[in-house]
């Protein structure tokens, strides 16, 4: 008995160790190390190995730094939408049958591979397609994903290596249920829908309120039309001096304007609205007579003596602007 248990002692760390060597099959031994760990983390001896031809196989390998000190923000925020796409091929085929594997090789673990590649920026993507077999590849060299554009989503990789590599499966990419935004977003509309029916009473009569709208309105149609976009876009001076130690409010020119000059307009074309607005609508209801006599006169002077400056503001941006009425 005691022989046996001894034999056994002996016997055991043997098998072991032959369970842990290579079989052979380089895809089987990368493989196999994938399912415990994925994306594979290299060095630049792995990378070596893995990439160096003859391959029947295909790698996808991710070149990164991912520490603060060098400052890549774009591989840190890679870094899990690449870990989700290689955990969602590799669950998808845990047979081996797309003979893809996925690796990560970070800037730390492998200088003299980013020195021999003269990479200068990260992140970058190479994808190694198989150099012998029925799907071989007669140029060797991978084909390159680079982030010139900004970042890319798992979904976007996982399309560009599904066009690369050879037929054969293509597991899908599984995003996992995020909980936390399902019980945000639902919390939210519960929250909104309480809101609007305790504060509806109060918000419905403000909402329909046709004078609220029509002033939003003609605030919006004033704003717009006095140049205010024109000044955000070109950057436009708020004023400017006249070379005299005066100041010019209005710009020569009609392609041309000030900030201040833009308004002025706004307060004029303001003027002739409420002027309009109120000899349209108010004086028709005024009962004395008299009164709404007067009052259609003073709102007519208003309109014509500012529709009159605003004419002498056409001559002034363009001298040979051929309209004019009294007094300006």
């Amino acid at each position: 008995m005691k022989l046996a248990s001894l034999l056994i002692a002996c016997v055991a760390p043997l098998t072991a160790l032959a369970a842990k060597q290579p079989t052979g099959d380089k895809f089987q031994d990368f493989h196999t190390k994938s399912l415990s760990s994925t994306p594979l983390k290299l060095d630049d001896g792995y990378y070596d190995e893995l990439t160096t031809a003859p391959r029947d196989y295909s790698v996808v390998v991710l070149l990164t730094a991912l520490e603060a000190r060098y400052g890549c923000q774009l591989c840190r925020e890679f870094q899990p939408e690449w870990d989700l796409l290689a955990k969602s091929w590799n669950k998808g085929d845990k047979a081996g049958e797309s003979r893809v594997l996925y690796g990560t090789l970070d800037f730390t673990d492998g200088r003299q591979t980013f020195q021999k590649l003269q990479l200068q920026t990260a992140p970058l993507v190479l994808l190694f397609q198989p150099t012998v077999g029925p799907n071989a590849k007669v140029d060797g060299h991978p084909v390159r994903l680079d982030f010139n554009n900004g970042g890319k989503s798992a979904e976007q990789v996982h399309d560009w290596i599904s066009r690369h590599i050879p037929n054969g499966p293509r597991p899908p990419l599984v995003r996992p249920i995020n909980y936390i935004r399902i019980i945000f977003v639902t919390t939210s509309v519960l929250g909104l829908i309480t809101f609007f029916s305790v504060a509806s009473p109060y918000i419905l009569p403000v909402v329909q309120n046709r004078n609220l709208w029509a002033a939003i309105s003609i605030i919006a149609i004033l704003l717009f039309t006095s140049g205010h976009m024109f000044n955000h876009i070109r950057k436009v001076p708020y004023i400017s001096g006249d070379g005299k130690g005066g100041i010019n409010y209005f710009a020569g020119g009609f392609s041309n304007q000030f900030g201040l000059e833009t308004q002025i307009v706004a307060a004029m074309y303001g003027v002739l609205s409420f002027a309009t607005i109120s000899l349209a609508l108010k004086v028709p209801r005024i009962a004395d007579p008299k009164r709404q006599q007067v009052a259609v006169f003073v709102w007519g002077a208003i309109i014509l003596g500012m529709y009159s400056f605003l004419l002498s503001v056409f001559r002034v941006k363009n001298g040979g602007y051929p309209f004019w009425l009294p007094p300006f």
